[in-house]
């Protein structure tokens, strides 16, 4: 399994998971930059993603959905910050209603991926920085890190699928 650590910390409001994948960093970056290869990885097995809109441009807006086994729609959203091709991505990652607005209740976090070589393997962190302990706590409760890591570990079954 590429995740290789899961940890959080209510004092600086993070989550933090850590992965290893079996292919260069050019080609991790790629499944982030094509939405067609990210809607393969981005949500758990069972909760396959949509990306409606995407560009990683600094003040660009990514819209997406992630559509449960019973058809049930759950929406997000990207404001991207900073785009370091091919080594670091950071937006903030919030939850949205069935027009892409932002929902008020729910929490904002603030996403540092960073990718770097490892003997031509790719290490990836990804680290998630909430408003509040709170907030923190809400996605937690939520499933966040069930969720994240097993979309994460999707990435090398299709990485080997699609390089075929």
């Amino acid at each position: 399994m590429p995740v290789t650590n899961v940890s959080h910390d209510i004092d600086t409001r993070t989550l933090t998971i850590t992965a290893e994948f079996a292919a260069p960093v050019e080609r991790i970056w790629q499944i982030y930059a094509d939405p067609r290869q990210l809607e393969k990885i981005w949500g758990p097995p069972s909760y396959p993603a949509t990306f409606v809109e995407h560009s990683l441009q600094p003040g660009a807006r990514v819209t997406y959905y992630m559509t449960s086994p019973e058809g049930e729609k759950f929406a997000g959203y990207w404001v991207i910050q900073t785009v370091d091709e091919p080594t670091e991505l950071t937006f903030d990652d919030g939850f949205a209603d069935d027009e892409f607005n932002p929902v008020e209740s729910l929490p904002v976090s603030r996403n540092v991926y960073r990718f770097r070589d490892e003997d031509g393997r790719t290490v990836a962190t990804y680290t998630s920085t909430y408003e509040t302990a709170e907030g923190l706590q809400k996605v937690l409760e939520m499933g966040m890190v069930e969720g994240a890591s097993s979309a994460i570990n999707q990435i090398d079954a299709f990485v080997a699928g699609a390089d075929r």
